[in-house]
């Protein structure tokens, strides 16, 4: 019998912008240990680098770390997956060509690729989640943003540059709001959490019978979700918004990739059940009658989805080897 360092051991990252998270994931996706810190998106790049180092610390503890495979960074982008530089990060300041996969390999002496933060959970959930034996699917993440990965006839859809995948950043509103990326009317700047949280923070201030209301600055998406636990009316209202905008989303992934199934993920997919109603209803009155078929369910692995799909690339040796950037002073 093998033990889970015969199997492989990798550190998994999941770099967002609220939350960098880590876990210790063996070779059948099991995530051994798990941590997190509220992201330093004041003291940019660097800051975020040393928090990276203690959350490998801190999910490794008592281990040495040339029992290893590596560590997996999944991130918001763009970004360029062989190089192992982060382009650019709209939701986070200063994240702009940093050459994170280099840095993280001189500090901690490890192997260590990186991945769009879709991809990664795409791939999580195609090895070892709600896609699994699937050749066709697509993984949507809504969270501080919205993002995704496409699994194609089989293969991981990249694209020109390995950019394929911002769902987030198709326009859904042309009169919407404006996005972290500058356009109006992206998805993620319609449907995201944070989203959500904004147009529900006005709402309820309007509304003071509302359990919502109580919040104040603080609402977010998952005071909305628990509220709509207990039948609180506007958060139900909120609710169904928020599944109607991410049902227009979908319908337009089930027309442009044709999957066998559409996974959802991220924060806001806590409350899956009380999106899947009229996300489902959205699939039936718009989709062209080919696509109606097309089940959208949650993802498996849930909040480690992300986490699991980025050891998993290191544990497959699916390394990338950028070319060295020095550490900044």
């Amino acid at each position: 019998m093998t033990s889970p360092a015969q199997e492989g051991l990798a550190v998994g990252i999941d770099l967002g912008g609220t939350q960098v998270r880590a876990a210790l994931v063996d070779g059948s996706g099991q995530v051994l240990a798990r941590a997190a810190q509220r992201t330093d998106a004041v003291g940019g790049p660097y800051a975020v680098l040393q928090q990276i180092q203690q959350l490998v610390a801190e999910t490794t503890q008592g281990m040495a770390y040339r029992d290893l495979r590596g560590v997996g960074v999944s991130a918001p982008g763009p970004l360029d997956a062989q190089a192992g530089v982060i382009l650019g990060i709209p939701t986070l300041a200063g994240w702009v060509d940093v050459p994170l996969v280099a840095w993280l390999q001189q500090a901690l002496g490890l192997p260590v690729t990186l991945e769009n933060d879709g991809i990664a959970a795409a791939i999580g959930e195609w090895r070892f989640g709600a896609g699994r034996g699937l050749s066709d699917f697509v993984y949507v993440t809504v969270s501080t943003g919205i993002g995704g990965g496409v699994i194609a006839d089989g293969r991981v859809l990249r694209g020109r540059g390995q950019l394929a995948g911002h769902i987030g950043h198709m326009t859904i509103a042309p009169d919407g709001a404006v996005c972290s990326c500058g356009n109006p009317g992206c998805w993620e700047a319609q449907a995201s959490g944070t989203a959500l949280g904004q147009i529900a923070r006005q709402r309820a201030a309007s509304t003071p019978g509302s359990l919502l209301a109580a919040y104040g600055e603080t609402l977010s998406a998952r005071e909305v979700m628990a509220a709509a636990r207990t039948g609180d009316t506007l958060a139900l209202e909120l609710v169904e918004h928020e599944a109607h905008l991410l049902g227009i989303g979908i319908v337009n992934l089930l027309h442009l990739y044709s999957p066998q199934t559409v996974v959802v993920g991220g924060g806001v997919a806590q409350g899956f059940d009380l999106l899947q109603p009229g996300i489902d209803q959205h699939v039936r009155t718009r989709a062209l009658p080919p696509f109606r078929c097309v089940p959208v369910v949650a993802a498996q692995l849930g909040q480690n989805s992300g986490l699991v799909g980025a050891a998993s690339l290191v544990l497959a040796q699916e390394a990338h080897r950028p070319l060295a950037h020095a550490l900044p002073a």
